[in-house]
């Protein structure tokens, strides 16, 4: 089997690809002064960056993290998601509220997508 890494950092890669499935590290948004649905948009628009380099895309998905600042924004979330995803290949997601690493962050996102 081979494993390809992508810019990988000194604790970690962004983006894993083996013979059959991709894997991203938890992205977060770039400008983190935007609402929480700004931000969804923003790492969508990440991963869909890091699968086209994998060769794969959303309509492969088969999991996804999500790890929201206020479990209040779950709607807000939602409805960012909700214009990205493919209605036809949804995969199995799990959305929690967490304390992230900068009180700025308000949703960091991990997904694992096939080859």
């Amino acid at each position: 089997m081979s494993i390809q890494r992508f810019d990988q950092g000194p604790n970690f890669s962004k983006l894993v690809v083996t013979d059959t499935t991709a894997y991203t590290a938890g992205y977060v948004a770039s400008d983190l002064s935007a609402d929480v649905g700004g931000q969804t948009r923003q790492i969508l628009a990440e991963i869909d960056s890091y699968l086209a380099k994998a060769g794969t895309d959303k309509s492969k998905l088969l999991t996804a993290n999500v790890w929201l600042k206020d479990i209040n924004d779950f709607s807000a979330f939602n409805a960012a998601w909700s214009e990205w995803s493919d209605k036809d290949n949804l995969p199995v997601r799990a959305t929690v509220e967490a304390k992230l690493a900068d009180p700025k962050i308000l949703v960091e996102i991990m997904v694992t997508a096939a080859r």
